[in-house]
């Protein structure tokens, strides 16, 4: 419902093109290699790899991409990660109408666009900057923050080789890894973190 509302809301520029949609983050890394647009708008809470990891992919394989993070989080935290994953805009989905379209028109022309509220916290950031904490999730490699958000879905070691295509005992090295750097002890630990740092929802 909520694509379509998007999608209603983006249709009315006709000079656009909506050339894909997708369900989860590895789908729209995948359909970005493919499509090659020049704007994604992306949720950060999706299933099977969240939107923080699929806008640091993407922007390794296409730098020219912009990523436009559609969320109803405004955490500081959350905010300086998705800049260092690569995303130029920053939209609370309360804010979504006429912001929405301005935010694609300024991505369109890589120009940088945050919500209001958005705006005061990187401008707080900047002025600020040895105030903001290092999020715990920055210890982490990019394969480890892939594996924390299966692991915390539910997934088996097992589940998590076959969907990244890896060994079980590297997914198993991996997690034990993660729960050493976080100085976590259980799978239910590691849910906990991840729902606390926005990886999943509750």
């Amino acid at each position: 419902m909520v694509r379509r509302g998007l999608r209603s809301t983006l249709a009315e520029r006709r000079e656009w093109e909506i050339c894909g949609e997708v369900e989860d983050g590895r789908e729209a890394v995948k359909q970005a290699r493919e499509i090659k647009p020049d704007v994604i708008i992306m949720d950060i809470a999706m299933p099977g790899l969240n939107g923080l990891e699929a806008t640091r992919q993407i922007r390794q394989l296409l730098p020219k991409v912009e990523v436009l993070i559609l969320t109803m989080h405004d955490s500081e935290e959350l905010v300086r990660e998705t800049l260092q994953a690569g995303a130029r805009g920053y939209v609370l989905k309360n804010d979504v109408g006429w912001i929405l379209v301005q935010a694609v028109e300024s991505l369109s022309q890589h120009q940088p666009f945050f919500s209001s509220r958005v705006t005061a916290m990187v401008l707080d950031q900047y002025l600020h900057p040895g105030a903001a904490k290092q999020p715990g999730g920055g210890r982490l490699s990019a394969r480890e923050r892939e594996i924390l958000q299966l692991v915390a879905e539910g997934k088996s070691n097992k589940q998590v080789a076959s969907t990244l295509s890896i060994s079980v005992k590297t997914a198993e090295a991996h997690r034990s890894n993660m729960l050493r750097k976080l100085n976590l002890h259980s799978a239910t630990e590691l849910v906990r973190y991840a729902i606390r740092n926005k990886l999943i929802e509750p």
